[in-house]
């Protein structure tokens, strides 16, 4: 479980396939010696197990699924990613819950500064608007933001100047790919109400 509140950016320095998975390779010394092998770390948004470490470099096994599901498809060596590790007991809950369990790709539509801040509309499939909840919470990216416009087709949600110098926006321009999740509450509404009463 995460806080969608990022921890530190690293930029990946390999993803590459082998015999079993996907290797990714993230160069972040912000968390190198901090982080612990088996741990959870958000990358992305997306909750992977870290496997490897050495000299700051992050290494995690990524599969085929999650790969082609994921904006992880669309990145390469240089690439700035968000990274938080999980909560743990007694952390102050800062954003909202965020799983890790990413639910479909966005594309950055408008991305442009208004006045000192800057709004960002994102482009979904129409079949996941149903989760788009005005004042509501997303996480794109693993970032943990408030839906300011909800549309049939797009969101947008306004990014503050410390936001976007801590985390990859500040690379992001419009066709790019982000990883989207949907708050849990919602999705978890949404399953109780269409499943059968429990006698």
């Amino acid at each position: 479980m995460f806080t969608g509140l990022v921890e530190a950016t690293g930029r990946i320095r390999e993803f590459r396939p082998e015999a079993e998975a996907w290797e990714l390779v993230v160069e972040a010394p912000a968390l190198g010696g901090d982080a612990a092998l088996g741990e959870s770390i958000a990358v992305n948004g997306c909750c992977l197990t870290l496997v490897r470490k050495a000299e700051g470099l992050l290494h995690f096994d990524v599969l085929e699924e999650t790969r082609r599901l994921t904006n992880f498809s669309t990145l390469s060596p240089g690439a700035l990613v968000n990274l938080e590790r999980s909560l743990r007991y007694g952390d102050r809950m800062g954003g909202h819950f965020v799983t890790g369990h990413i639910d479909v790709r966005g594309v950055v539509g408008e991305f442009e500064a208004r006045g000192r801040d800057h709004f960002l509309g994102v482009g979904i499939p129409e079949e996941f608007s149903r989760y788009l909840v005005r004042k509501g919470s997303i996480a794109v990216d693993g970032i943990s933001l408030t839906i300011a416009e909800a549309g049939a087709e797009s969101f947008a949600v306004w990014i503050i100047p410390h936001t976007l110098s801590v985390t990859n926006l500040q690379e992001r321009v419009p066709g790019d790919a982000v990883n989207l999740e949907f708050d849990l509450l919602g999705k978890q509404v949404e399953r109780l109400m269409g499943a059968p009463v429990a006698l």
